[in-house]
């Protein structure tokens, strides 16, 4: 895949989720090279912190802020929000790139299975907090990274939407990718006439960190497959191009792969379900 070729992005400002490595930062750092402000969003702040001053280092210049939440807690994100709220700053592009998998099936403390919840709650409800300044910044964007792994399996389950009755990690981080297809499929529907557009993304198989809290198969299986995968900074571009290129500026509601719009799984074109997972994630969220 060819480099994504720089846009000026001197007075945007980018907010950028799983910041503190793999393709979050550098999704972070392609931006902030190009001019753009930066707020990151990280779990840990010590780690945090570090990502923070390396982007600095390798833009020059701009402005980097960091902010503190665990994308799996309501209550965080919620804080969040208000954070940038109370402030008059802009808001141009939103990357949703956090995200999880998991062997072993877990709830946070809102009582939800932690996948679906950091994977597709979190950034429901973060997007729709934050909406109102994104269309009051327009002309702006929403980017969620999704992946391949949506086409696992057969479909969202609402029936067992939690996933009580029959947890499998890879199935149901299958979903909870669905989910982010399906989602910003809705959300562009609602963002039409707003000068807002929402497109989602698979970034390939990337060598970073992500998958290496887990135990069992998955863990081995991701390091014996590390010398196949994309460099963090590779996967990335996807993103980086549907955050600033003026080639995607009137594209919403789209599917990219290589920075090449596709047509997603079956699955992630049914309206119904689009709508039937915004109802759903609306009342999980108490929005």
């Amino acid at each position: 895949m060819a480099e994504v070729p720089s846009v000026d992005m001197t007075g945007r400002t980018c907010m950028v989720t799983g910041a503190s490595s793999g393709i979050g930062k550098a999704t972070a750092i392609g931006l902030a090279r190009m001019g753009a402000d930066l707020v990151l969003v990280c779990r840990d702040r010590g780690r945090g912190e570090d990502a923070a001053e390396e982007i600095s280092d390798q833009a020059g210049s701009g402005f980097v802020e960091l902010l503190i939440a665990d994308l799996g807690v309501q209550s965080q994100i919620r804080r969040l929000a208000e954070g940038l709220l109370s402030t008059s700053r802009p808001l141009h592009v939103l990357v949703n790139n956090a995200g999880v998998t998991i062997n072993d099936r877990s709830e946070t403390e809102d009582g939800i299975e932690t996948t679906f919840a950091i994977n597709h709650l979190g950034p429901f409800l973060l997007t729709n907090l934050l909406l109102d300044r994104i269309k009051e910044s327009a002309p702006s964007r929403v980017v969620t990274v999704s992946s391949v792994a949506h086409k696992f399996g057969s479909g969202m389950n609402f029936e067992d939407i939690n996933s009580e009755q029959n947890y499998g990690g890879l199935r149901v981080y299958g979903r909870s990718k669905l989910a982010n297809i399906l989602f910003t499929r809705e959300l562009a529907r609602r963002l039409e006439g707003t000068d807002v557009t929402a497109n989602s993304l698979h970034p390939g198989s990337v060598a970073s960190n992500f998958g290496q809290n887990n135990g069992g198969f998955l863990r081995p299986l991701i390091r014996l497959m590390a010398p196949m995968m994309k460099s963090p900074e590779k996967g990335a571009q996807t993103s980086i191009f549907l955050a600033s290129s003026p080639e995607v500026q009137s594209v919403s509601g789209a599917y990219f792969v290589n920075c090449k719009e596709q047509t997603p799984g079956r699955a992630a074109t049914d309206e119904a379900d689009a709508k039937r997972l915004w109802d759903l994630s609306t009342e999980m969220t108490s929005l």
